[in-house]
């Protein structure tokens, strides 16, 4: 357990570096947009609680990449895509389920909770982001495979009557 919560810390560490380098360096760097997420982390903390102190933002958004999504490939990505297509690659798993953050974020927390376009009106921010939240994903999840940490789902037996 204790060497599960390291690799899930470690995994989530240097996913949501890749994740801001690749959003808030690379890809300003290469002309493209640049992410703003400690920007949607702080709207959406200020329609949900009316008001964003200050910090409350950037902690939400450390916290979110550092736990909360790699929990979400780790206990429910990869083991349902193991229960369903146990023969598909994780690195496919990691690329849909960086999809999946991708509509979470720009979808459900900047539309749905914090009143935003959805998905920031398709300009060019919401394309860095699905990249970004594609290598997000796929960092995240090699480092979960590359330490074997896989979660596997009880398995019970049917029998029929006889």
């Amino acid at each position: 357990m204790k060497r599960t919560a390291l690799t899930i810390l470690t995994a989530g560490a240097f996913a949501t570096i890749a994740f801001d380098t690749f959003g808030q360096a690379l890809s300003p760097l290469l002309g493209y947009a640049k992410l703003a997420p400690v920007g949607l982390a702080g709207a959406t903390l200020k329609s949900v609680f009316g008001a964003a102190p200050s910090g409350a933002a950037y902690l939400l958004h450390t916290l979110t990449g550092l736990i909360f999504y790699v929990v979400g490939y780790f206990a429910i990505a990869r083991p349902v895509q193991r229960a369903v297509l146990p023969q598909l690659h994780w690195g496919i798993t990691a690329v849909v389920y960086g999809v999946a953050l991708w509509v979470f974020a720009l979808y459900g927390m900047a539309h749905l909770v914090a009143g935003m376009k959805p998905f920031l009106g398709f300009t060019g921010i919401t394309w860095v982001a699905l990249w970004g939240h594609i290598v997000y994903a796929v960092v995240a999840a090699a480092i979960l495979e590359l330490r074997g940490e896989v979660l596997e789902l009880p398995r019970k037996s049917i029998t029929a009557a006889a």
